[in-house]
């Protein structure tokens, strides 16, 4: 199926890497970030609808998708550099940014790193506040791991997986959207080039006990900006209480649970997800942080 017209894949050079990304729309600008071994096309379902009334800006981060995956520097602190980076050659200085699971570690970052940038804060079943992870991710940085995906990745492997899924659909039961997405990122792994970056950025926040990298202690930032919280109860990678945290920490923030969704609420809730997220930007008003306040925030 192509995409639609506006929502196809284009590339830019950053850097000296070749960069993929959606762009279509006009109006407020919302940068769309998605998680790890995903891509731009997680947000297939409510892109069109959003760009109708909004800019909308959806990368596949380095390492990810159809963009370049060289060896280097795959932190939380680089991948916000890039976003800020396609931002500007795109010729925007602000936006919305709008992060899934790994996707929200990034925009947090983006938003402590580049303040002046952020004009609203959403996180979607976002890694990096708390310690809970899935085992599968977590195991994934024991060492020895980069020899064992290829082994999981074999692609006899993954046949036979996408037999039992066709099974289980004739005798009428369906694996989640959890379990459908993680089997499409675990069937990126086969290319090696990507199967590193995985890794690389995976070790950078995530040991075997949890997740490594938290925002809790910075959250208080997040009072100066709008900032909303999607989760899906039933995510089975990242609990939902670690967003009920979040918002107890941030009282003037926003939290929408969908009570059906897993992981990936934008795709189990596409449109009550564009409704969610088209409400907050009518509702609040660009952040202006000027520097002088931003430095006395960080002097309290």
């Amino acid at each position: 199926m192509s995409a639609a017209p506006g929502l196809e894949l284009q590339e830019m050079t950053l850097h000296g890497h070749h960069v993929a990304y959606r762009c279509a729309g006009s109006g407020p600008v919302i940068m769309l970030v998605h998680g790890i071994t995903s891509t731009s096309a997680t947000w297939e379902r409510v892109l069109p609808a959003l760009s109708r009334r909004f800019t909308v800006i959806a990368p596949d981060l380095l390492g990810h998708g159809k963009s370049a995956k060289p060896r280097g520097d795959y932190s939380l602190g680089a991948y916000a550099s890039g976003l800020r980076d396609i931002l500007v050659a795109l010729g925007h200085d602000t936006a919305t940014f709008v992060g899934h699971s790994l996707g929200g570690g990034v925009a947090m970052q983006l938003a402590y790193q580049f303040p002046e940038r952020c004009e609203r804060l959403v996180l979607v079943g976002s890694g990096g506040l708390g310690r809970e992870l899935s085992m599968l991710l977590r195991a994934a940085t024991l060492p020895g791991s980069e020899w064992i995906l290829p082994v999981l990745a074999n692609r006899g492997l993954l046949s036979a997986g996408r037999t039992l899924g066709t099974a289980l659909e004739r005798v009428g039961l369906r694996a989640g959207t959890d379990i459908a997405e993680m089997a499409r990122g675990h069937a990126s792994l086969a290319d090696r080039e990507a199967r590193a970056a995985f890794v690389h950025t995976l070790r950078t926040i995530v040991d075997p006990s949890g997740q490594r990298v938290q925002a809790n202690d910075r959250l208080y930032l997040a009072e100066h900006i709008p900032f909303l919280l999607i989760w899906g109860e039933r995510d089975s990678m990242i609990p939902v209480a670690h967003g009920r945290a979040a918002h107890a920490l941030v009282p003037s923030s926003r939290l929408e649970v969908f009570p059906e969704a897993g992981h990936f609420p934008h795709l189990d809730e596409p449109q009550r997800f564009i409704e969610v997220l088209s409400d907050f930007m009518d509702e609040t008003e660009p952040a202006e942080v000027a520097p002088e306040r931003w430095r006395d925030l960080l002097r309290e």
